[in-house]
């Protein structure tokens, strides 16, 4: 069957098209995204305003008729934080759900984690062991772990990398004061997390999954020895910290010049490695492995298991 999985968040509105069956690796058809950037939408009171409505709307009517194009048997939408923390959200969601047509799902953080654990577990297999996960979103940034399919550990923290560009990076390049700032802050949020996080046993596997970090990994990474593409990525935490200060001199329009670093990343990407830095140091971890599947792929991957029973 063909299925749609249509992932609504915080930077992107994108829509997986995959041929899918039980017990078969599902096959990517179609891949389209609209970027939003709703965290520059949001009003002081935390509400996405009427533009931002507006092209979220436009948005996922686009994803709809191109899912409808495609011949799509069922569409999986689901929302993450931008949608699910907005004060306006149950209007929003209604907006929603009367562009699709359908109900949508809105994921809570931790859901998001169990997700993604799920797609990365299947992606490197049961013989990778313990995986401690990495997930950087606009909204939110999602650490998971554990040797099974579904995490003994999950947590989502408001770190995305949208909403500190917008807290803690207001201008264009940012200046050294701020880059500082946004570090501390997420040391500080990420200091009882990794207390938790160190009473699991220590990971066989660290792995990021989320474009932001496929993106930092094209930037500063290498390739596994015997591999090529980012399907086989390593990012160690010392080049990501040099690229920092590098990154942060740039104006975001010629970000895009850099490899890896798409348009829709150029704005928050500064954020997303400083996120990411910290949180290798605060679990220390000195590399991390990139997965190319993720939170869309784990919602299909859930999907496909409830048809076989």
């Amino acid at each position: 069957m063909r299925l749609g999985v249509l992932d609504i968040g915080s930077n992107t509105v994108h829509l997986l098209v995959a041929d899918a069956r039980a017990g078969g690796r599902p096959t990517a058809t179609t891949s389209r995204r609209t970027v939003l950037r709703l965290m520059r939408h949001l009003t002081p009171d935390g509400a996405i305003d009427d533009a931002g409505v507006a092209a979220l709307v436009a948005a996922v009517t686009d994803a709809r008729a191109t899912a409808e194009s495609e011949g799509v048997d069922a569409l999986l939408a689901t929302a993450t934080s931008a949608v699910r923390e907005a004060t306006n959200g149950a209007a929003v969601i209604a907006r929603i759900e009367e562009a699709l047509g359908q109900p949508l799902q809105v994921l809570g953080g931790d859901a998001e984690a169990r997700y993604t654990f799920l797609a990365v577990r299947r992606w490197f297999g049961w013989s990778a062991g313990h995986i401690l996960l990495f997930d950087i979103g606009g909204g939110s940034l999602e650490i998971a772990g554990g040797a099974d399919e579904l995490p003994d550990l999950a947590e989502s923290v408001p770190l995305g990398a949208g909403r500190m560009t917008v807290r803690f990076l207001p201008d264009d390049p940012p200046t050294d004061a701020e880059i500082d700032a946004l570090r501390a802050h997420a040391a500080s949020v990420l200091a009882p997390v990794a207390e938790r996080f160190a009473t699991l046993p220590r990971p066989d596997h660290v792995v990021g999954s989320s474009k932001a970090i496929r993106s930092l990994a094209k930037l500063a990474g290498y390739p596994v020895p015997g591999w090529s593409g980012i399907e086989r990525m390593v990012l160690p935490r010392r080049e990501l910290k040099a690229w920092i200060p590098r990154l942060a001199r740039i104006p975001a329009e010629a970000r895009q010049e850099l490899p890896g670093i798409t348009p829709d990343r150029t704005f928050q990407i500064v954020a997303g490695a400083v996120v990411l830095h910290q949180a290798m140091k605060a679990m220390d971890v000195e590399e991390l492995e990139v997965s190319p599947w993720a939170l869309r792929e784990g919602a299909l991957l859930r999907y496909i298991e409830s048809l076989a029973y």
